[in-house]
Formats: C-alpha cells, sequence, structure tokens
C-alpha cells in the first residue's frame, strides 16, 4: 500500500517531529543537529522542560543499549577486568581516530 505525501506529512505533527529530532540528535551525539534542532523548537514555541525530556530519554535509550552491547562484548571476549592493563586503561578514555 503506498502511503499519500500528505499523509505521511501528517502523522506526526510540528512539535513531535522535532522533539523526535532532538532525541535523535541527542543520542548520535550530533553536536550541530542539536543546536539547528533547539533554535527550531524555540522558535516553535517548545517549551525547555520538553527539550530536556525529549533528550533525557534518548539518554536513557542510548545506556540501556550501551549497557546491552558491552553485556554482549563481555560474553565473547570477556569482562573488561579479564582483559589486561591496556584495555582498561584504553576503555576509561575516548581513542577514537
Amino acid at each position: 500500500m503506498e502511503v499519500k505525501e500528505t499523509t505521511r506529512e501528517t502523522a506526526l505533527q510540528g512539535k513531535t517531529e522535532v522533539l523526535i529530532a532532538i532525541a535523535a540528535a541527542t543520542a548520535a551525539n550530533c553536536i550541530p543537529c542539536f543546536e539547528h534542532l533547539y533554535e527550531k523548537a524555540v522558535t516553535s514555541g517548545i517549551t525547555m522542560d520538553e527539550i530536556r525530556r525529549a533528550s533525557e530519554i534518548a539518554g536513557l535509550v542510548k545506556s540501556g543499549a550501551h549497557a546491552a552491547i558491552s553485556g554482549s562484548i563481555d560474553e565473547l571476549i570477556g569482562p573488561m577486568e579479564d582483559r589486561g592493563p591496556a584495555a582498561v586503561k584504553t576503555a576509561s578514555g575516548c581513542r577514537c581516530r
């Protein structure tokens, strides 16, 4: 079944779409996206409490996902403390390249 363009555009309206996008930007750690969406939210009448709550929910989801992947990694290669001092040191700070 093909969704009509007008249905897709009105399925989630203004405020809801912006709050979902803010949550996605938060979960993705995308500061430029968050800043852009923050301005859009403010000009759309979204309150600071609503923005904060959307970001908090995203953080909870992201934390849950991180806990799940960490558990899977531990099952596959053992807990972090069993991987030696170099692994623990690397995990304590960001060493992304």
